[in-house]
């Protein structure tokens, strides 16, 4: 449904730019986005618009072909269920080429000469090249073809780091000293160091208190500990499924191991997962002692965004398992779920009482800030991790490499890209905070105490984007020298054991 809508949308953006921009003053078209964001022509920025349109287009048939078979099948789906999903699919495409039709032939748009031999034939003029088809048919399939012969851990050499901007101030918990040792404790007693995929070298190293720290500075000892401990688990998370079930090619196993993770996080007395390994037991511990005081539909929110979180690792199995480099829009949108952003925002948000309407929170400019502040925080990881993903683990997932998938280009001008992409985002959530949010406050009639509110989760906010660069910056996960000493593999010497299907079940 995501890309059906991106297709129709990009479209018209193309057919309707002189209608919009150059006769009516228009500013929001894709084409004058990307004609402003890169300086470029307006032909580059329609050729440009096309290709994506391309690309949401490719999406859609795979996630029809590839993935949409699949779910119905996990989801015990009748064939008359089934049919009616494939007629949906077809409805959509219908739609598409339909919608592609109607803008080749209506007078609204600047295609004057579209038609001149057959509804084929192909228009002429801005951004209309899309339609000749033969054109089209060789570029769209080296561009298809190129998503799926990425070479795994080709040498890239140490990370460039540009200048990021930062304009908020880093402050650190004064707890943090305190809170590593007890880290190290939790996890041992969790059994996350005993299971070949981190020790103990590499929890100090990852240092994730100093994260815990400059994300929540004026936290209490306990406070800190937790948020701690749910970087562990996540970034532990993270590492595990492509280390044990990618390094396997055991999509079975990781998709019963998601299942059980879900079942540790039990709502309303429901029974619960009994864990067996690491991941189960931190989960299930964090769980109890995070939602301790939470109602049932808090608690049911947050299970929520976790299940999101450990779902997104699927897909990242999944395209893995193909050799993949995902779509550019489609890694963005499910970039945010890997990186845990959900997670982290919902548990700053359950904080703040009820002064806040949870209609609010599904504003426009709330999901805007927290959108803007989730793409600089994940795009960040992204430049400080290439070297790590792409040269020592084989990634297809990181946001450099998907660009110079996408534009065919080389890596100082895909990290370029990717550092214009994190600096408008930044200037974006300072314009919703500084701008837009004084109008929301105005058109909810929101009260004073909902102010300081919602001015404090700004400040939060502030807090996370500070906080993680600071840890980047300080962990020793990323460098050059770290890579080359941990070869970020296994655990030396020691092989992951992992529970089999039969006994997770």
């Amino acid at each position: 449904m995501e890309t059906f809508s991106d297709g129709v949308h990009l479209r018209n953006d193309l057919f309707s730019y002189q209608r919009e921009v150059q006769d009516e003053g228009e500013l929001s078209n894709g084409v004058l986005v990307l004609e402003t964001f890169f300086g470029c022509t307006t032909q580059q920025a329609a050729d440009t618009v096309n290709d994506i349109l391309t690309s949401r287009l490719h999406q859609f048939e795979h996630t029809a072909v590839t993935e949409v078979p699949a779910l119905a099948l996990e989801k015990g789906l009748t064939p008359s269920e089934i049919a009616a999903v494939a007629a949906y699919t077809r409805g959509l495409q219908d739609w598409q080429s339909g919608g592609h039709e109607w803008h080749l032939r209506s007078s609204r748009y600047m295609n004057e000469g579209a038609l001149t031999t057959s509804p084929l034939a192909g228009p002429t003029g801005l951004g209309t090249s899309a339609a000749d088809v033969g054109a089209q048919l060789a570029a769209a399939g080296a561009e298809r073809l190129r998503a799926f012969t990425h070479v795994p851990y080709q040498k890239v050499g140490p990370s460039i780091l540009p200048d990021f901007l930062m304009p908020f101030p880093l402050r650190l918990n004064p707890h943090l000293d305190a809170a590593r040792p007890r880290l190290t404790a939790w996890s041992h007693a969790m059994g996350i160091l005993e299971e070949g995929v981190w020790d103990e070298d590499k929890l100090d190293a990852y240092d994730l208190p100093l994260c815990a720290a400059g994300i929540g500075p004026d936290g209490t000892a306990d406070a800190l500990d937790l948020s701690s401990q749910w970087l562990a688990w996540g970034t532990y998370g993270d590492d595990y499924y492509p280390l044990v079930f990618g390094h396997r090619r055991d999509f079975a196993a990781a998709k019963v191991c998601t299942e059980r993770l879900a079942g540790c996080m039990p709502i309303e007395g429901a029974p619960a997962t009994v864990p067996v390994n690491g991941m189960e037991r931190g989960l299930a511990d964090l769980w109890a002692r995070t939602t301790r005081d939470m109602t049932p539909e808090q608690r049911r929110t947050m299970k929520n965004t976790v299940v999101v979180m450990t779902e997104s690792w699927l897909w990242e199995l999944a395209n893995q398992f193909q050799n993949r480099i995902p779509d550019p829009v489609d890694y963005l949108e499910m970039r945010r779920a890997t990186f845990g952003s959900e997670l982290t925002m919902s548990l700053c948000r359950m904080g703040h009482g009820p002064a806040v309407p949870p209609e609010i929170y599904r504003s426009g400019p709330v999901r805007s800030l927290e959108n803007a502040a989730m793409d600089y925080a994940m795009l960040l990881n992204d430049v400080f991790s290439y070297q790590k993903e792409i040269e020592y683990e084989g990634e297809v997932h990181n946001g450099i490499l998907v660009v110079q998938n996408f534009f065919g280009c080389d890596y100082p001008t895909g990290l370029g890209i990717i550092h214009d992409v994190m600096t408008q985002r930044m200037r974006q959530f300072q314009h919703v905070a500084e701008h837009e949010f004084p109008v929301l406050y105005e058109d909810f009639g929101l009260s004073a105490e909902g102010r300081v509110v919602l001015d404090g989760y700004v400040e939060e906010l502030r807090n996370w984007l500070a906080g993680i660069l600071n840890w980047h910056r300080g962990c020793r996960r990323y460098g050059a020298e770290d890579l080359a000493r941990r070869a970020h593999g296994f655990v030396p010497d020691r092989a992951p054991s992992v529970p089999s299907i039969a006994g997770l079940r």
